[in-house]
């Protein structure tokens, strides 16, 4: 099983599919990287070298007891592209993965990075501040980390079903999907769960941001009921200079499994270009 042991000693799962450019994924709460399996089998099955790790706390990777914070996960994203010798090297990050590789430009720079995708991500900023009215109020996060703590699989569960916009008119998701979806999301600590909301929350990337001289793609479901579109993609296009938006028209949290395939045609014409 191929492990990643960091500076301080904890050890990351990773998967390292194919041959190619290399394309690495940054998954989103509370999962692991088999939440890319679908974008990972077919991007390999195209000519990319395709890597994914699971986030310390969560997945297979250890679970220490700290160390839930944006500086720290872009730290050991930065271990695994130098391990890795990564260069030439795309970042496609999902919800907090989004965050994670914004903080980890705003640290290291694009040296090694020549493309970057942000899906549903958690960038400029997810909660609302004084400066930043369009956020999602902090009571919405309080209540989440309540909700773990009070019976979190039973949390998880309704989790699912918001991630897929089970309960809309027209919901095109199976019983598996969600299965496999809490099946995931339970592999993690409840420390890291509880800890990585406010992680990405709470963390302002708008100075990482900045630092982004790369070619931006940015998809966003306009029905994603966990990192509202307006609060999130309608304001980084507005800072990521050159960025360029796409939306997915009633699509969900989970447009990696419910619209994988016309994500999928995206990334690879990206990728190409």
């Amino acid at each position: 099983m191929p492990v990643l042991t960091l500076r301080d000693y904890t050890r990351l799962y990773y998967k390292d599919w194919g041959s190619g450019p290399p394309v690495l994924f940054s998954h989103g709460w509370p999962l692991s990287s088999d939440m890319w399996e679908n974008q990972m089998m077919f991007l390999a099955s195209e000519g990319y070298r395709v890597i994914a790790h699971d986030r310390r706390g969560f997945g297979r990777s250890d679970q220490p007891w700290d160390g839930y914070d944006h500086d720290t996960f872009s730290e050991d994203l930065s271990e695994i592209i130098n391990t890795l010798d990564l260069e030439d090297l795309t970042l496609v990050g999902y919800a907090m993965g989004g965050g994670e590789i914004a903080r980890f430009i705003g640290r290291h720079g694009t040296d090694r990075v020549s493309r970057v995708v942000l899906i549903g991500a958690t960038t400029p900023k997810l909660a609302w501040s004084d400066d930043y009215p369009n956020g999602v109020p902090q009571s919405v996060f309080d209540g989440v980390r309540a909700g773990l703590k009070s019976d979190r699989a039973e949390f998880i569960r309704g989790f699912a079903r918001l991630f897929f916009g089970a309960d809309r008119t027209g919901a095109n998701v199976s019983e598996g999907s969600m299965m496999q979806l809490h099946q995931i999301a339970m592999q993690s600590s409840l420390k890291a769960t509880h800890d990585s909301i406010t992680a990405c929350a709470m963390t302002d990337y708008r100075p990482d941001i900045e630092r982004f001289d790369v070619p931006v793609l940015i998809i966003h479901g306009e029905d994603d009921a966990f990192v509202p579109l307006r609060a999130t993609a309608q304001q980084a296009i507005e800072i990521i200079p050159g960025a360029s938006l796409k939306i997915y028209e009633g699509a969900p949290h989970g447009l990696l499994f419910t619209h994988k395939d016309r994500l999928n045609t995206d990334l690879l014409t990206f990728l190409r270009q």
